[in-house]
């Protein structure tokens, strides 16, 4: 069984949508363990408690990012955790921390990457005038919004949408493929070929 740890910064959208998998079926062989935010306010650290997944506050103000980082680091090795997901963790993680959950940590963005990296991504594709954009599931490395793709999934942008109206149609998609990537990555039926992920 593939414990995961699930980092958040606000609703937790993404969680409840893999919480939700994980209790239907659709990630065999995974169990959420944990749910941490840097925000104790969080609204997603009760949805994970209604949900029977505990979840913790770890406050990162006055600590370097490190620092921060081998906190969670611990609270996710004292529960055997496997893999990290992070689900609108607003924070970069530092080099630290993806060297020890190396190749297992998986974050979400709202673009198709490597376009528009970074905070606001439905806003940039607005203001940019593309016609498509959409969400990335891929392995976190050392740089934003990098590292090898696992899943991919198009969004028209349709004439009228304002970053708003394009992010709800984007997360709709999130909610969809975000537990399509873990249960690959928790099957193990891949391997990574520099940035490709093949199935």
């Amino acid at each position: 069984m593939k414990r995961i740890g699930i980092l958040i910064s606000g609703r937790g959208s993404n969680m409840v949508a893999l919480a939700e998998a994980v209790s239907g079926g659709k990630v065999p062989g995974a169990e959420i363990a944990l749910v941490i935010s840097n925000i104790e306010t969080a609204a997603g650290l009760e949805r994970a408690r209604e949900r029977g997944i505990e979840g913790i506050f770890l406050n990162h103000k006055g600590k370097t990012r490190e620092e921060h980082d081998r906190a969670m680091a611990a609270e996710l090795h004292r529960r055997s955790v496997d893999l990290v997901c992070l689900a609108g963790y607003m924070r970069l993680l530092s080099p630290w921390f993806i060297r020890e959950f190396e190749h297992r940590v998986l974050n979400i963005h709202p673009s198709l990457l490597p376009s528009f990296p970074g905070l606001d991504a439905q806003g940039q594709a607005i203001e940019y005038g593309v016609k498509a954009s959409g969400c990335t599931v891929h392995l976190v490395d050392e740089q934003l919004d990098h590292g090898p793709i696992i899943k991919q999934a198009v969004v028209p942008v349709m004439p009228g949408d304002t970053a708003g109206s394009l992010s709800a149609r984007i997360l709709d998609e999130e909610h969809r493929i975000y537990p399509e990537a873990v249960a690959l990555i928790v099957s193990g039926n891949y391997r990574i070929d520099g940035r490709r992920i093949i199935e």
